[in-house]
Order: structure tokens, then sequence, then C-alpha cells
């Protein structure tokens, strides 16, 4: 069960409604089943489409026998590279850092296990079904590569959104030859998949040259134009909708193949179509988290403090893309050294190219660092929290720019304090609990970047008092309908039950991408700005109209809230907004919005958002099974507009951080490629059993750099610091150190072997 306190005050209010834990606005349309997801839609004469998978990873396919299909009643139509027409856009052609290469039956290659080899459409989901088992397929087939020792070694130009994949600063041959210890540490990380509740699915109905897309997208501003080029039609001619999504972690803000051959299958046929993933269908298509192979080293003086640090990532991506996680950048701008060596090698498995996926390089590259910290630590004979403080940043090493420092410290003083830490034993495998289990604490420091992306809004006040907000954001079950509905209140001056709010549609201002933990900042601070917008134009009304009580006061600072608008210096001075415009003949006023980031700022502060995670765990002496029992978190994330989201947030993203350490592995089969866990029971995820006790305290922080509003994001800020708090806490309750994650019994064993011996 969650145990969510407050640290310190609330923040100081935009308004009314920021600052206030309002529940969820769309909860009662999801629980009672009214909230409309992507395939709830049933266009009239609707056709069901089913995509047959590849069996191998690599090659191409000889023949596909598609007679049983057509013959099976129900089926209209099989889509093959046969007859599949070509795109207006070359499907390998990428755009755009957020285009993917991929796959929509343009030729016979077959480049990663899943891939859609033929579409079987039909008039019921079953036939669809039915008919998709029915296509068979001859291959001409490579040899599956899978896996570091045996995929194709590359240098890669970039990793993640373009970053450059090396980077050095200071002497650091110089200060590692000063050192007089040093840390290391080797760990593996695995692939891992997106798995939201939502599988992706597409509904597409074609008018003409006009579409309507019904589609889960996390980036409906780069989605429009995106299926536009593909179509060749003016991206005013697309309607995307996405009110609701069942969860993303990156993985919907890209189109997909899948996506594009429901579109295209709707454009053939001349009917609708909709194409729903299977959940096995997840595992391939539609993006996964890269696999690392990470190497962390830290160099000290005398006095324990760093002088030299360095970290290698080699990262998996697929044999036809270069999406690589930016795994060895997740350091640069965390623990103070003058001196950093940071690079980023490549290898090419034979499976669906990787994506963002929660936290992408940062998650990866901390669950290393934080270990490194650790046995740092142990070396210098401190508590990794002093050791911690000692060597925490006051500017971003990587830059020097000054950056929210205070508040770092005072996450890990909330966190220890409230888990208790200053009991902790500095030697392994000194606790244990009253039925004998071995009991360990760990910690890890928790770090994200807040970034801000260009978005847009509208906002109408009319005459009879009556507002409405809008743009084309996205929840992917985070909250976004909520806290965007807070401060677009905000900005208009009014409660937020009094105005009409709108998201995830095309035709409204672009929200820009719903990622980075940035939606909350970029699409609220459009929309409060928006309001803002409303609030000026009438305040120009009333200061010039002879009868308004505000007349003449347009030096003045006027303020609007509550539905009425007033003198900052004089709140008794002021009138409704229904009074100025009814006076004013005007029916409504519009006012459009766009979020703002100080370039100047940019230039100057480093902006992120921090915390500490504090875990324990239990270990069975015997069997070496690990149980999380306790976790605790403080975090620093700007100005909070709705406590109990945030916190809500924050505790998810601890438990990813579980999942991250003992659970997720997506394994593939070395001779053929294909997933062998491609399912929720054999890819593990943790349950309500796995759950602990947590506690995720909010620190109250201003900044007033980051942007207008001084709102940061929290969304995977969580899942940074706990997974490596959690590998520490196994170390500290056992003395083993594995090399990978997730951290596996067997590991631990073999470990316990060699220090008995």
């Amino acid at each position: 069960m969650a145990d969510t306190p407050m640290v310190a005050a609330h923040h100081v209010r935009l308004g009314s409604n920021s600052g206030q834990p309002m529940t969820r606005r769309d909860g009662i349309a999801k629980v009672t089943g009214t909230a409309t997801y992507a395939a709830d839609n049933h266009p009239e004469d609707l056709l069901h489409a089913v995509f047959a998978g590849a069996s191998i990873a690599r090659g191409r396919v000889t023949s596909l026998d598609i007679e049983a299909a057509l013959a099976h009643p129900g089926v209209v139509h099989v889509m093959t590279p046969a007859n599949t027409p070509a795109l207006s856009q070359d499907p390998d052609h990428k755009t755009t850092p957020f285009t993917a290469r991929i796959d929509v039956l343009q030729n016979d290659k077959v480049r990663y296990a899943g891939q859609p080899i033929a579409v079987v459409l039909a008039e019921t989901l079953e036939a669809a079904v039915e008919g998709a088992r029915l296509v068979k397929a001859t291959y001409e087939t490579d040899q599956a590569r899978i896996g570091f020792d045996d995929g194709e070694a590359f240098a890669p130009e970039a990793v993640g959104i373009s970053t450059p994949p090396k980077f050095s600063t200071g002497d650091f041959e110089g200060n590692r030859k000063k050192a007089t210890q040093s840390a290391s540490v080797e760990m593996d990380t695995p692939l891992q998949y997106h798995n939201a509740m939502e599988t992706h699915a597409v509904v597409a109905e074609w008018d003409g040259d006009h579409v309507t897309v019904d589609m889960p997208n996390q980036a409906i501003g780069l989605a429009k134009p995106g299926i536009a080029n593909y179509f060749g039609i003016p991206p005013e001619n697309v309607k995307l909708r996405s009110p609701y999504l069942g969860g993303g972690f990156g993985s919907k803000a890209v189109l997909f193949g899948p996506q594009m051959l429901g579109i295209l299958a709707a454009r053939e046929m001349k009917r609708p179509v909709k194409l729903a993933l299977k959940r096995d269908q997840m595992f391939g298509p539609v993006q996964h988290r890269s696999a690392t192979r990470q190497s962390v080293r830290y160099d000290m003086d005398a006095k324990n403090r760093f002088l030299a640090f360095e970290h290698t990532a080699n990262v998996s991506t697929s044999s036809f893309d270069n999406w690589l996680d930016g795994a060895a950048n997740a350091g640069l701008s965390l623990y103070a050294t003058p001196s950093i060596s940071v690079s980023h090698s490549g290898t090419r498995f034979d499976t669906g190219t990787p994506g963002a996926m929660r936290a992408p390089g940062i998650a990866t590259g901390s669950a290393v660092i934080e270990c490194a910290i650790d046995v740092a630590a142990e070396k210098a004979g401190m508590d990794p929290l002093e050791f911690r403080l000692l060597n925490y940043a006051e500017k971003d090493p990587s830059n020097g720019k000054p950056y929210s420092a205070k508040a770092l410290r005072e996450c890990y003083k909330a966190a220890a304090d409230s888990f208790g830490w200053e009991d902790r034993p500095l030697k392994p495998r000194q606790m244990r609990d009253e039925n004998g289990l071995l009991t360990g604490w760990g910690m890890g420091t928790s770090i994200f970047h807040a970034p801000f992306f260009p978005a847009k809004a509208r906002a109408v006040l009319r005459q009879d008092g009556s507002a409405r907000a809008e743009t084309s954001g996205a929840d992917m079950g985070q909250g976004a309908w909520t806290v965007l509905w807070q401060m677009a209140a905000d900005g208009l001056g009014m409660a937020a039950d009094d105005i009409e709010f709108d998201i995830g549609h095309s035709d409204l201002p672009d929200g820009s991408v719903a990622g980075g933990s940035a939606h909350t900042a970029s699409a609220g601070g459009a929309l409060f700005a928006a309001g803002n917008d409303v609030i000026r134009q009438l305040a120009e009304i009333a200061t010039q109209d002879k009868d308004s009580p505000l007349f003449g006061a347009g030096n003045e600072r006027v303020l609007g809230e509550n539905g009425r608008l007033f003198k900052a210096e004089d709140p008794n001075v002021g009138e409704s907004y229904t009074d100025i415009l009814q006076r004013a003949g005007i029916e409504e006023i519009e006012g459009k919005g766009r979020g703002n980031r100080d370039k100047a700022s940019t230039e100057t502060y480093a902006m992120f958002s921090h915390g500490a995670v504090f875990a324990e765990v239990k270990v069975d002496p015997d069997l070496f099974q690990v149980r999380v029992t306790r976790l605790v978190g403080a975090f620093a994330a700007g100005r909070i507009i709705n406590p109990r989201l945030a916190q809500s947030q924050l505790t998810g993203g601890m438990i990813w951080g579980v999942g991250f350490a003992l659970h997720e592995e997506g394994i593939h089969d070395k001779r053929s490629g294909r997933p062998l866990n491609n399912d929720f029971a054999g890819y593990h995820i943790p349950v309500l059993a796995d759950v602990p006790h947590l506690k995720a305290l909010l620190v109250d922080e201003e900044d007033p750099h980051v942007n207008d509003l001084g709102v940061k994001g929290v969304g995977e800020l969580g899942i940074t610091g706990t997974v490596g708090a959690i590998a520490n806490a196994v170390w500290h309750a056992t003395g083993v150190r594995t090399a990978r994650y997730p951290i596996k019994i067997e590991d631990l064993l073999k470990g316990a072997q060699t220090l008995e011996a």
C-alpha cells in the first residue's frame, strides 16, 4: 500500500486549481466504460484486420500460400507484398528523429521475427484471426543474430534522439594518473518490451482522399503530417483522434508498420478497417528498450573525491535502423568530477527496432552507475549516503551550468530520515529479520532532465460566463486530462468545474509530444498562456470602458479570478467577466497561447528533476529468493500542479524500478530469433504481491528558470534511482553483486558459493 505524505507546505498556487490534489477528471468515464479508446470505435461496415507474422528473424519469404485463408468464410482479402501498393513515402526513409523505418509489405525481406508478412481482412475478428493462421509461408533463412556475442558491431553516429555517441571533458588521462584508488562495475541490461495495457491499434476510414484515424498516439502534431506523407495527401486531410491511451511509455510517439497497414487496407478496400495488435505482437514491430553491456569506472583521490568518470555502453539496435539507448550519458550531470569520458558502441540484433522507453538512457545507465557509486563507497569505507554527499555536484559536471543542487540535498535528507537510514550497518550480511531472512538496505540517486517542447493551446470565454480550453495533448493514464484542465482553468481565472476542456484530437492546437516528462510544462504552459491572453483582452476592454469600475486602470496590474476581473492592488475594485462582455456586446473572446522557456535561461542553467530512493530487501539465505519490502523516495520536481497525481506517477515509477531490477527480460531463441516469453505469463512484471510498502515524498522546490511556471516532470523520475537502490540493497543483504539485470537467483547462488570459497 502506498503511503504518500508531503514534505513542507504546498507550493504557491497559480490560482484556485493548481496545487490541489484533484481526483481524475476522466476517472468516472474510465471506470464506467464510457471512455473511448481507439479499438472501441466500430464504424458501420467495418472490416477486421489481423496480420500474420514471420516465424523467422532473418531471410526472405520465398512463397506465401493464401488460398486456404481466402477460402475461409468471412475472409474478403489477403494483402501480401504481391498485391499491396506502394506508399507515397519510402517506409525506410526517416524524415525526423521521431520517424522509424517500418515494414508494410513492400518486399519479401524478413528483418525480425513477428514482422508482418500478410494481412487478412474479414467481416469478423474471429474470421480474420483464423485466416491469419491459415497463411503458410516458405522462407529462405539466414542465421539469426541475437545477443552481443552474435550480433553485428558498428560505430553509431548518434544515440537516443540525435545525441552524439561520445563526450569528454577535462584532463581525463592526467586525472586518472593522480588517482589513489578506483572502483568499477560491469553489468548487462536486457531487452525490455513496452507492454501497456492497451496494445497498439488503429481504426481507419477514408472518404475520398480524407482519412479519419482512431489510434493511440502520444504525438498527434507529429503523427498527422507523418500519416499524410505516407499516403500522399495534405496534412489537413488527416483527422487523428486519440482522447484516451491505455499507457504508452514512449512506444506510442512514433508511427509503426501495423498502423500504416490498417490505414492502407482501409484505402484499398474502401471500407473502414480495424487492426489491433495481440499481446504477442507487441514483441517486435512497435519498439522496445535496447539491451546494453556497460562498464562504469570512478577514479578517486586520497580524500575519496572523484577525479575521473568513465562510462562505456555497447547498445543494441535492429539490423535496419539506428535507434540506440543513450545509457552512457546517464552520469554526465550527476556526481562532481573534473574529467569525464563516455562513449557508445552499437550492435545489430535481428529484432525490431528499439525506441524510447520510460526514462530512456537514464534508467538504463543509472542502474549501473548507482552500483558503481556503492562499490566506490565500499572501497572508501564510507556510508553510501555520506559518500554521495561528499561527491555531490553543485553544478552540472558536463557543462558547468548551475542547477537545483539544494533540492537534491533536501531529497537525500527527507528520504533518509523517513527510511531510518542512520541505523544501517556499513558492512553487508549484518541484518536478519525475525524470520531469519537476510535484510539489506540500499539507495540510489534519481535524476531526469526537464525538457520543454513547443506547444500551442486555445481558450475561449463566452458572454454567458462559460469557457472552453483545448489542446491536442495526450493522456496516457498519467493524469493529463486533470492536470492540464487545472492549468487551463487557472489561466482563465475560473474554477476548473466551470470550463469545458478537450484534448486528444488533431483539429485542436498542437499540444506537442506527451513524452520526456515535458507534457505538463509544455502543453500546460500553453493552456495557461491561452487563458492569460483572454484575460489580457478582457482587461483592455474593461479599462477602456467608461462604465467599468476598471476604467483607466490600464497602467495597473489587473487580475482574473473566480470569473471576476479586479485590480491587483485593490481586489474590491472589479467586476465579473460576464458584465464586461455584455456591456461591450461581445459574444466571446478567443485567446491563443504557447508555452515559454527563456532562451537565456537554457543557455545559463542546467535543468533537471532530482530525487533519492531508499530500498529494503529480504533474501532467503538458502534459496536466495529476493523480495523488496520497502521503498522510500523523495523527489524535487519544481512546482507541483496536482500532488495526488504526481505521487501516483512517482510510486508507479518506483514500481517499474522493481520490475527492472528483479523481473523484466525479453528472451529470444538464438537459433530462430523468435521471442520466447511474448506474453504476461513469461514476460514478468511486478504484480500486487511484488509491490512493497511505498512512500513518495514531494520536496518543495521553486525553480524560476525552467519555464514561466516553474513546472518540471515526474513521469520518468521515479524509476531512475530505484533500480540501483534495489541492487545495492541486495548486495547489502547478501554480499553478492551480480553482473546483470534482472537480478537472478542463480547469480546470487553462484556469488554466495564464491564468497564461501
